[in-house]
């Protein structure tokens, strides 16, 4: 085995010539990324689509190309559209909790401002409380 062939060549079982299309983006180190590719989208299509984009693209390409095959071998019916919908749920479900939680700030600064003795007594006790919590375990531990 040559061991200067890409993992695209090795797996086709073939010479890897000096201009591989594949070289660059399907290192001999990491084989298990052509496997994906090539079993979703077959070898020939892939160096299609390669060499149909200018250089500066084609990494890019290769990458999404890996990661939307393994998510379809992962979940052959949504494929990465699943994982997709998934964060977007999650991100719906935050923004929702962040709504609530601005508009109980709103609700309590609101109550605040029309009872400010209230809440200024509600601040000293808290305060007072901390304060008898520690010198009650300062004292049972110190004294």
């Amino acid at each position: 085995m040559n061991p200067g062939r890409c993992a695209a060549c090795r797996h086709l079982r073939r010479k890897c010539p000096p201009d591989c299309i594949f070289i660059p983006h399907f290192p001999p180190n990491v084989p298990q990324l052509f496997v994906s590719v090539h079993r979703i989208y077959g070898a020939s299509n892939v160096a299609k689509l390669l060499q149909q984009l200018p250089l500066h693209l084609r990494a890019d390409a290769a990458e999404s190309l890996c990661l939307e095959a393994q998510y379809r071998i992962e979940d052959p019916v949504y494929g990465c559209v699943g994982l997709i919908s998934l964060l977007q749920q999650q991100i719906l479900d935050a923004e929702k909790q962040l709504a609530k939680t601005r508009a109980e700030i709103a609700f309590l600064k609101s109550q605040a401002a029309q009872h400010p003795q209230a809440a200024a007594l509600r601040g000293n006790l808290s305060d007072n409380a901390a304060d008898l919590s520690f010198s009650d375990h300062h004292q049972s531990f110190c004294g």
